[in-house]
């Protein structure tokens, strides 16, 4: 067994996940990095991660995981889940089984890793537990209707759990990232043109697309939110909610204005009436 802290990084094959698996070790942490595709991480594992194939959605993956990091090292101090995706299309013609998918990684899989890690922080009397949000699970947007609902419940799930355990010496925090330029942009745009939309709204699915692809043309790269991540986990007192990249002034637009203004403002830079 080991005295340093373990942490879990869910999605960790790119992105946010194998920044902060760099960051996390970086800092003297034992890090497990956690996807579904171990061969995209044979880098984290020659930087010291050790490699978890697993996909959030499956009781067996999640079980078997954590039981290996706990024989191994005794106890696990940190979770991040990073594991998610974002599938955009117009509700009425996105299908049940593509927004049940969502749920099931974005939600139910956030979930399921959380449930089988907080039994072992308690018996530590401490732990922190990083959720990757949004800034649409605050502000939905046209088009992005089921992937800001999922990550409005990563919202809601996160406050309650935060209330929960707290007296347990574990802390929940939030990361809220705008547009960051990941791989996200571009499997989004697969989920959009995948979507068989109904003629009425190609117009507005083509307005969504040009507003998407220019926001992200000017976004930030994944090393702010990496870092708020990291903090939520190296913090003494982390945040509740950690806000970035372009984030927090939406926010604050958001807060202010009346809902019929920002939703002319969200048409207007979609080219809709």
């Amino acid at each position: 067994m080991t005295s340093a802290k373990v942490v879990i990084v869910t999605g960790a094959s790119s992105g946010f996940g194998a920044l902060v698996v760099e960051k996390l070790l970086s800092q003297g942490y034992i890090v497990y990095a956690a996807a579904r595709r171990v061969e995209r991480m044979a880098a984290l594992e020659e930087l010291g991660a050790k490699l978890l194939r697993m996909d959030v959605t499956c009781d067996d993956d999640v079980e078997q995981g954590v039981r290996r990091v706990i024989e191994a090292e005794g106890s696990i101090y940190g979770l991040v889940n990073n594991a998610g995706y974002g599938g955009f299309g117009m509700l009425e013609n996105v299908s049940l089984a593509e927004a049940q998918r969502q749920f099931q990684v974005n939600v139910f899989g956030l979930m399921r890793i959380t449930k089988a890690v907080l039994p072992y922080m308690r018996a530590a009397g401490e732990g922190r537990i990083v959720n990757v949000a949004s800034v649409v699970g605050k502000v939905a947007l046209p088009v992005s209707g089921w992937y800001s609902a999922s990550k409005h419940a990563v919202e809601a799930l996160s406050d309650s759990l935060r209330q929960e355990v707290k007296r347990f010496g574990i802390r929940v925090s939030i990361v809220e990232p705008g547009p960051v330029q990941t791989e996200f942009l571009d499997h989004a745009m697969d989920v959009v043109d995948s979507v068989d939309h109904d003629q009425v709204y190609v117009k507005q699915v083509a307005g969504f697309k040009r507003a998407f692809l220019l926001s992200y043309a000017h976004a930030d790269g994944p090393e702010r939110t990496a870092n708020a991540i990291v903090a939520g986990i190296a913090s003494v007192r982390p945040k509740i909610r950690y806000a970035v990249s372009g984030a927090k002034p939406i926010f604050a637009l958001a807060g202010v204005m009346p809902t019929v203004v920002v939703d002319y403002l969200v048409n207007k830079a979609m080219g809709q009436k």
